[in-house]
């Protein structure tokens, strides 16, 4: 499942995370990571959501060879996350912007990933053009025990317009005990009318982390998603209660450590020239620390390798997209994927 790395090389990846010597001189490592792969629809018309404008007649004439190039795409994508470190890939992948479970089987079978195995958690939300999130996961590394979504009601805050669900999964990797929250929260369109609709969001997130911790003080909790927020916005900082101090976790109980890479300015998503750092893994305060008796958590990362670059033109140096408009790009994503390694002694 993991893979063992020499402790040497860990040292080498961070010169500010250290670890102390075991007797095989080896620790295991495993990554998990999001991905917003940027309206990921099939062909074909669903008469219960808003699919049109990804049909061959529609807005963006979204054809069967399209589709399949955008496969492909994003399983290329997915195929070279963090391999440089575990050769086996990603453990648990988090996706938001899919329609449903065919895309997900479809993009399980593409050709650079289909020997993981990759096994499916989705359920549909409510959302008006059909978007939802899920969860992938090798079986080889996580068993899922249970899995359920829980309902984003806005109505509560004003919104007449359904939501994404918050998809949970707990499950084994290994003997650690996960609990995954997936999320994709409400855009910024309309402006700060609509910051009451995350701030919404982040405080049934909190309620269930409190849930999970109630039960268990040292549950292990990764909370990871599109945020639609950077990482220092009221929602994450006063309602999810995530900081970017591990030390300071330990009054909060969530970990946030995209904070200090959105401070020294790392993006995951552009607009209008301005970079923001709206994918996320949030992790609560136990993974944070080294002597928890499993995986804890190593390092953060923002996968944005050049191939994912806007090579040219207006939008040169954002993430090279599928679409700009109506007019199709034939890239990957407007956003790059978010990942994170956990690590344990041998």
């Amino acid at each position: 499942m993991s893979h063992k790395v020499p402790l040497l090389l860990i040292f080498f990846l961070s010169a500010h995370f250290l670890i102390s010597q075991n007797p095989s001189g080896q620790v295991k490592i495993v990554s998990i990571g999001f991905y917003n792969v940027e309206n990921l629809f099939d062909t074909e018309n669903d008469t219960l959501i808003n699919d049109e404008e990804f049909l061959p007649e529609g807005t963006k004439a979204w054809t069967e060879d399209k589709y399949l190039e955008k496969q492909q795409n994003m399983a290329y994508v997915i195929s070279q996350i963090g391999i440089n470190d575990v050769k086996s890939g990603l453990s648990i992948l988090g996706l938001s912007e899919i329609e449903n479970r065919k895309v997900l089987e479809d993009l399980v079978s593409q050709d650079a990933i289909k020997d993981r195995n990759y096994q499916i958690v989705h359920y549909n939300s409510p959302d008006n053009r059909g978007i939802d999130v899920a969860l992938l996961y090798n079986p080889l590394h996580f068993k899922v025990l249970h899995a359920h979504p829980f309902r984003v009601d806005n109505t509560t805050v004003g919104s007449s317009r359904p939501t994404r669900d918050i998809l949970y999964v707990k499950g084994l990797l290994e003997t650690d005990t996960l609990h995954i929250l997936v999320n994709h929260w409400p855009s910024k369109g309309g402006g700060a009318i609509t910051d009451r609709f995350r701030d919404n969001a982040a405080r049934i997130n909190r309620m269930i982390t409190d849930s999970i911790t109630t039960a268990d003080e040292k549950a292990k909790i990764l909370i990871m998603g599109d945020l639609n927020a950077d990482p220092t916005e009221k929602c994450i900082k006063s309602y999810l209660r995530a900081t970017g101090n591990s030390r300071d976790a330990r009054k909060t109980g969530l970990f946030n450590p995209y904070e200090d890479m959105f401070r020294r300015g790392v993006g995951s998503n552009a607009y209008r020239d301005s970079w923001s750092l709206f994918d996320q893994i949030i992790l609560s305060e136990p993974l944070t620390r080294k002597n928890n008796g499993g995986y804890h958590f190593f390092r953060s990362f923002v996968f944005n390798k050049t191939f994912l670059i806007q090579p040219s033109g207006q939008y040169k140096g954002y993430p090279f997209r599928t679409f700009s408009g109506d007019t199709y790009q034939g890239g990957y994503s407007d956003h790059f994927p978010a990942y994170i390694y956990l690590v344990k002694s041998e």
